[in-house]
């Protein structure tokens, strides 16, 4: 029984294969811990589109360049969108809808708070109404926008500027701080 190096070489090979494949094991804990420790998000897409649905109708559309997903953080998960974002709500049975665009966003899970960043514009297609900020807070949970920052608020009948803005989500319902320009009232709104 004659046994030849070729023959020996291959099973050392095997053995080998075999003992990295059984040894290549990540437990998905560790691997989590590894990304939080190292400040790395746990996912990241590019060129998404995502649309969400609530009882078989769409309720809204997100589209970004880039998304990175740090909902490994145990504290505050987060949602990164680092090269823009645009959304757009649907309500009353996808009638009315507006749109959210800024350059940067940050999305919080446990609170549903959204910070939109640089050149917001958010804009309610039904009335016609447009908010132009820098900084933009966007609480999902109770449809409502904010900020303490410089705003533009522009309907058909007025333009209005100011420092500080507070509404539903649809544009509608403000309440206006600081402001300057022109605003047309009805009587009985005063």
């Amino acid at each position: 029984m004659r046994i030849s190096i070729k023959h020996i070489l291959k099973n050392i090979a095997f053995i080998y294969l075999i003992a990295m494949f059984f040894s290549c094991t990540n437990d998905v804990k560790k691997v989590r811990d590894f990304l939080k420790d190292k400040n790395l998000p746990i996912g990241v897409a590019k060129n998404a589109y995502h649309v969400y649905k609530d009882s078989g109708e769409v309720t809204s559309k997100l589209i970004t360049p880039l998304l990175r997903d740090f909902s490994n953080r145990n504290e505050h998960p987060y949602n990164e969108f680092p090269k823009g974002i645009k959304i757009i709500t649907y309500e009353n049975e996808g009638n009315d809808s507006t749109t959210i665009t800024g350059n940067y966003a940050l999305s919080y899970a446990k609170t549903q708070v959204s910070e939109i960043k640089g050149n917001v514009v958010v804009f309610n297609h039904t009335d016609s109404i447009k908010l132009e900020t820098n900084q933009l807070f966007w609480d999902q949970r109770e449809k409502y926008f904010f900020t303490e920052d410089g705003f533009r608020l522009t309907t058909p009948s007025s333009v209005i500027d100011g420092f500080g803005f507070e509404s539903k989500q649809d544009l509608s319902k403000w309440i206006l701080k600081d402001i300057t320009g022109e605003v047309e009232t009805k009587q009985g709104d005063l």
